[in-house]
């Protein structure tokens, strides 16, 4: 069995003193793709955004562990540089930084040393041509402007740059055209190989397409309630969560 990349141990979060998670644990190997599912508000963005360590989200219980580090109590930059990345559901815009200088302050923070610039600024312009966008972008703001589309290519852009242990997708094909679905889909299989691991939270069947999914987890209540294989993934997009619900009063 391949070490734990990440470990999340009876996890419960409240935000502003209400109870969001209860009791969730998730193991994720080096090289496995976990989809969580679940209807909307039951604590699937609050689990990412615990494991990234948003300080909006007061742990309440249990622990989480990176490569065997906890980091439960670790800021979010920390993390970060432990090699955990998350794309949001609504990008931010910042104004001021551009998109390459941005992504090489990333670089070099999450290496630990300067980026070499001529080396830095090839790798960038080839991960745009496979994405599929504008080599102008590379010096406007970061999302300031931006298309939605061009927003979610550019979280994929810098998953692609930063190279992390675990990219945790926070609904990245939400509003996205089936071409951009399909280029996202390409950018985040070009990025995974058997050293990192992906989280992916959808309610779409169209970015799994092409990706060996390992793991569906179904997140209801503020916890996993079942956990299966992409035939899992298929019946909800097919039949919804009520079939699950079914399931349940039958057992």
């Amino acid at each position: 069995m391949s070490k734990n990349l990440l470990e999340v141990k009876n996890l419960s979060v409240a935000v502003d003193g209400k109870q969001i998670l209860d009791g969730v644990d998730l193991i994720i190997h080096k090289g496995e793709t976990h989809v969580l599912m679940g209807p909307n508000g039951t604590g699937k963005s609050t689990l990412v955004s615990t494991i990234m360590g948003d300080p909006n989200f007061e742990i309440t219980g249990g622990q989480i562990f990176i490569d065997g580090k906890e980091i439960t109590n670790e800021p979010a930059d920390v993390r970060a540089r432990e090699g955990i990345f998350l794309s949001f559901q609504t990008p931010e815009e910042i104004p001021g930084v551009t998109v390459e200088n941005f992504l090489r302050m990333a670089k070099s923070a999450r290496e630990g040393r300067p980026t070499k610039i001529m080396a830095f600024q090839k790798e960038l312009k080839n991960r745009m041509e496979e994405l599929d966008m504008d080599p102008s972008y590379a010096s406007r703001y970061l999302n300031v402007g931006f298309s939605g589309g061009e927003k979610k290519k550019t979280e994929i852009l810098q998953l692609l740059m930063l190279q992390p242990k675990l990219a945790m997708l926070d609904e990245t094909d939400s509003g996205l055209d089936v071409d951009a679905v399909r280029i996202v889909s390409q950018g985040i299989r070009s990025y995974h190989n058997r050293d990192n691991a992906v989280l992916i939270i959808t309610h779409n069947a169209k970015i799994l397409e092409g990706m060996d999914i390992d793991y569906v987890h179904v997140l209801e209540n503020g916890k996993i309630r079942k956990t299966g294989g992409r035939e899992l993934a298929d019946e909800i997009i097919e039949e919804g969560f009520s079939a699950l619900k079914a399931e349940t009063r039958n057992d």
